[in-house]
């Protein structure tokens, strides 16, 4: 049987509780310093690790007690307007008879979860009556599951920007330097998790009643596969990155080859006109006695930016 109970006081903490068999998980949302009180007296954690639980800047890391396991976890929501993944933290307090959860709010796989276990007396047997090990490690699971948007969003994207890349005319380098900032931000997240399930599984086994050995193997291989995943994306990138720079490079130098082609024809013109502008009648027509002198000019004038631009096709500079 299940019992939930949400007073006043839990209410306001934004405490959920279920209990099933001899097991209560309690889950925190956008938890503040006021839990702090309530944590320490009826759990007596240490106050070093609840201090950490609710700061939103701690690397992930698992501590193990007499008593309890802590342990801090990291995951990662895609912000559309900024198109960059924002790392959230939540954590888990593990003991023989309970688990602890806080997280934020936009976690919403923990909420989904626990909203599932608390309608569904089946889910509540599953999950609840093999420990607090097992039940974690269901948490582990939906959470992660609930990454792989997130993974694809990203896979989506890379392909997209291929198009753009390899189009001359296009700018693709803010896109790029979006992207290759995600990937950082997600490799940050995951990778350190991969490290932190390896160490979590030694240590919660004896919280769990069954071998959680199988469990955590399936955890581990898809962690595996999304390390691989950001690891084969990053070429990627790079790639594209090397191809937009020369690209880039390609129509930097087009331009100034065009550049090099008015400056083989204006030069000539402004040296020549120059020198001689004073037999040219610039505000009337030309007289007959600058007739000669103005198509000698001319003359000068073509034959020298036509030697200029055939020299610079020679040296391959346009």
């Amino acid at each position: 049987m299940a019992v939930s109970a949400n007073t006043p006081e839990k209410k306001q903490l934004n405490i959920k509780t279920i209990t099933f068999g001899d097991l209560t998980w309690v889950d925190i949302t956008d938890p503040t310093e006021d839990i702090t009180k309530y944590l320490t007296e009826k759990y007596n954690f240490h106050p070093m690790d609840i201090e950490d639980a609710l700061s939103l800047r701690q690397l992930s890391k698992v501590e193990e007690y007499p008593t309890y396991i802590f342990a801090i976890f990291h995951l990662l929501k895609y912000n559309k307007a900024t198109k960059v993944s924002i790392r959230k933290q939540w954590s888990a307090f593990l003991g023989d008879k309970y688990l602890v959860t806080l997280h934020p709010i936009e976690l919403t796989a923990l909420d989904e979860f626990f909203h599932e276990c608390e309608l569904n007396e089946d889910d509540r047997n599953e999950y609840f009556s093999q420990g607090s090990g097992y039940l974690l490690y269901q948490i582990l699971d939906r959470a992660l599951d609930s990454y792989f948007p997130v993974l694809d969003k990203i896979m989506n994207l890379t392909d997209a920007i291929e198009d753009n890349v390899f189009n001359v005319g296009v700018e693709a380098a803010q896109e790029l330097s979006s992207l290759r900032r995600d990937i950082i931000t997600q490799r940050r997240v995951m990778f350190p998790t991969r490290t932190l399930l390896t160490e979590l599984e030694k240590k919660i086994k004896r919280f769990s009643k069954i071998d959680l050995t199988v469990y955590f193997s399936d955890l581990m291989d898809h962690m595996n596969k999304i390390c691989e995943t950001l690891d084969e994306t990053t070429d990627i990138i790079e790639v594209y990155k090397d191809a937009d720079y020369l690209l880039s490079s390609y129509r930097a130098n087009r331009g100034i080859r065009v550049l090099e082609v008015m400056l083989a024809i204006l030069l000539p013109l402004v040296i020549v006109f120059g020198l001689y502008g004073m037999y040219i009648t610039f505000f009337g027509s030309v007289t007959k006695e600058s007739t000669g002198i103005y198509l000698g000019l001319i003359a000068i004038f073509v034959v020298f930016s036509g030697g200029v631009i055939a020299f610079l096709r020679r040296k391959h500079l346009i």
